[in-house]
């Protein structure tokens, strides 16, 4: 399988442990080396809320965009799945109303990356899902 190198997270000399080496920024762990598929086809993990997790359409059903930050270019994505297993909310918005104890559902989607777009692993980008017309 072809791959490309995302990131190197070891420098010459340092000590890799089997927890990864020991990265100064975020002050935890992190793998010395980070390797992707080649560029052509991403994917996307958004997280929805449990409070919305009925709302959600039918996987036939399911219709979603993302929305890069900055140049607002729009890209339709493709369902691919599900992980049927709710998890603690990780990332908290800053806003006032938002509850700390909420858990969210990862749902996964494809896109193929425009030829003007750059698109990097790792990126924030909004998801917006509705139904299908």
């Amino acid at each position: 399988m072809d791959g490309v190198v995302l990131a190197i997270n070891a420098a010459v000399g340092s000590y890799a442990s089997p927890q990864g080496v020991y990265a100064t920024y975020t002050q935890s762990f992190a793998p010395p080396v980070v390797i992707g598929s080649s560029r052509g086809s991403f994917s996307v993990r958004c997280y929805v809320d449990e409070i919305l997790v009925h709302r959600l359409p039918a996987p036939d059903r399911i219709r979603a965009e993302m929305v890069l930050r900055g140049p607002n270019l729009r890209i339709p994505l493709q369902f691919v799945r599900v992980q049927p297993y709710v998890t603690p909310k990780i990332d908290l918005s800053d806003q006032r109303l938002e509850r700390v104890d909420v858990r969210v559902l990862p749902v996964i989607f494809r896109f193929d990356v425009p030829p003007s777009a750059a698109v990097y692993p790792g990126e924030l980008v909004d998801v917006y899902i509705g139904l299908r017309s």
